[in-house]
């Protein structure tokens, strides 16, 4: 049988209760939510938090509107609620086609999305997802609120810029009129951890790419981004041959990694096609 280790628990009532425990409990606690991915590693021995503070009672957590241009996302807003919100799915698809690959229901009904982008999986769907439509993470802490760019916050495997005394609080991403995006995904099995995935996010203006943001996930992109295809595609016309030779600069920037799931070689090849079908599915939704 695995059994964690022994550890103190505490509930939180509200984000300033959960820093002032935070604080009191110092850089070995962590906070919990649904624990798909926490739990399993303190069985395994993996993680030996001192304390865990659960943080599910927090419904200034839950949010998930739309403010003037801009999609506010609480950390505490479970997967399901992503994927079944409309206005999500109007304003950007990326995020319902994301999350309907994101392992299965019982998983989507517990985990949030603020747990699996602090889970800073290499593999984690979300965080490509989040960097194609270049989000915000809102972090509170000791010293007040602090604004970070997506693309920022994760900056290693398994490590974020939220310190031990803070927690992401939400997630914000501006709208743009016009703007279409899409998610692609290879896996091994339904809901299993990509082999490779690829977000695309993109405006045209006369057919012309005025706007693009592409994500990548499992091929061992910096960020989970693309920044040199992206510098590429600006200005050009959409057509086949530019997003095809887009995609294949995105898949050159990878550093995939051999393992179960595939070779070097077939995981870039993956990376190329699946951004270029993210891309040609975002072009023929933008001014849609």
């Amino acid at each position: 049988m695995q059994v964690p280790a022994s550890f103190e628990f505490e509930r939180a009532e509200s984000v300033e209760h959960a820093l002032e425990l935070l604080e009191r409990y110092g850089p070995e606690a962590r906070l919990v939510a649904g624990g798909h991915s926490l739990i399993p590693m303190m069985k395994l021995r993996l993680a030996q938090p001192d304390a865990l503070i659960d943080i599910n009672g927090l419904a200034e957590l839950s949010h998930l509107k739309v403010t003037g241009d801009t999609l506010v996302i609480g950390a505490l807003v479970r997967h399901a609620a992503l994927l079944a919100d409309e206005a999500v799915g109007a304003y950007f698809p990326i995020f319902h086609e994301a999350e309907r690959v994101i392992a299965d229901p019982v998983v989507r009904n517990r985990g949030t999305v603020g747990g699996s982008l602090c889970q800073a999986d290499p593999s984690e769907d979300l965080s490509a997802a989040f960097a194609a439509v270049r989000a915000e993470a809102v972090i509170a802490g000791p010293g007040g609120r602090r604004t970070v760019p997506i693309r920022e916050f994760h900056v290693g495997p398994y490590e974020t810029v939220v310190g031990p005394g803070e927690m992401l609080i939400e997630l914000r991403v501006r709208i743009r009129p016009g703007a279409g995006s899409a998610y692609e995904k290879v896996e091994r099995r339904v809901g299993d951890w990509p082999v490779a995935a690829a977000g695309a996010y993109l405006r045209l203006d006369g057919g012309v790419i005025a706007e693009v943001g592409l994500g990548l996930t499992a091929v061992g992109a910096e960020h989970f981004a693309a920044p040199f295809a992206e510098a590429y595609l600006i200005g050009k016309t959409a057509g086949e041959a530019v997003l095809r030779e887009g995609a294949r600069i995105a898949a050159d920037g990878c550093a995939p990694q051999a393992d179960q799931r595939g070779p070097v070689d077939y995981k870039r090849h993956l990376a190329g096609e699946l951004t270029y079908r993210a891309l040609s599915r975002a072009a023929e939704r933008s001014g849609s």
